[in-house]
């Protein structure tokens, strides 16, 4: 897919990872792109190309509502998420329900809502940002890894599903990104910058799958081998 004159949604635009992408497709050279945020006058508006949109992924309304504003969207990536840092044991179970909700039943409900709208744009591209994590369980963030699970194997289906009508499904893994979301957490962390910079290369040449990071490379080479070991590094990290 041609990023030049193509029209975009990204949701969770007013910062982070999803800042990044309004820049990034903007940079080259997007006609369009809806900043989607569930607080819209937060976007900030520097490019007349720039549309804020209200969107909240636990708000059904709101998301009709956006597909029917942005129905020239073909490229939409889906980027808005949460972080409880709840565990599954003894988190509290409606920060456990909140994570599934955002980032599976939530990132779904947009996908519905659009692929109408990709379909009668000549298919285009569906980008989920998700997490090394989709793929493996870290202490204090168990909540969200099952939801980042779930909403990896939720891509693969929706993949399978949309094929039919030309509209290309890419996962984008990455560790950790220096974002709010990162904040507190003392680990290596890459520029947000580089998140959309490698999806929208991958959009460009049709990838289904995007290590953004040594970190993510590292965790898909090792589910082939024993999880104990594994784990075992995990815990000594």
């Amino acid at each position: 897919m041609d990023i030049t004159g193509s029209v975009a949604l990204v949701t969770g635009a007013n910062r982070g990872i999803g800042r990044r992408f309004v820049d990034e497709l903007l940079a080259r050279g997007a006609a369009k792109v809806y900043a989607a945020a569930r607080r819209p006058e937060t976007v900030e508006v520097t490019d007349p190309r720039i549309e804020p949109l209200r969107l909240d992924l636990l708000d059904a309304g709101s998301v009709a509502e956006a597909a029917a504003r942005a129905g020239d969207t073909a490229l939409l990536v889906n980027n808005a998420g949460v972080a409880t840092r709840a565990g599954l044991v003894t988190g509290d179970m409606d920060a456990i329900r909140l994570e599934i909700d955002t980032h599976f039943f939530g990132t779904l409900g947009v996908i519905r809502a659009f692929a109408p709208v990709l379909a009668a744009n000549g298919g285009g591209a569906v980008v989920n940002v998700l997490s090394a994590l989709s793929w493996f369980a870290h202490d204090g963030a168990g909540a969200y890894s099952a939801a980042k699970a779930a909403e990896w194997n939720m891509t693969n289906g929706v993949r399978l599903e949309l094929a039919g009508q030309g509209t290309l499904v890419q996962g984008v893994h990455l560790g950790s990104a220096d974002t709010d979301m990162m904040a507190g957490y003392d680990v290596p962390k890459i520029d947000p910058a580089d998140v959309a910079r490698a999806a929208l290369d991958g959009v460009r040449t049709g990838a289904v799958e995007v290590l953004v990071d040594d970190a993510s490379r590292h965790v898909k080479a090792a589910l082939a081998g024993d999880p104990a070991a594994f784990y075992a590094g995990v815990s000594a990290g």
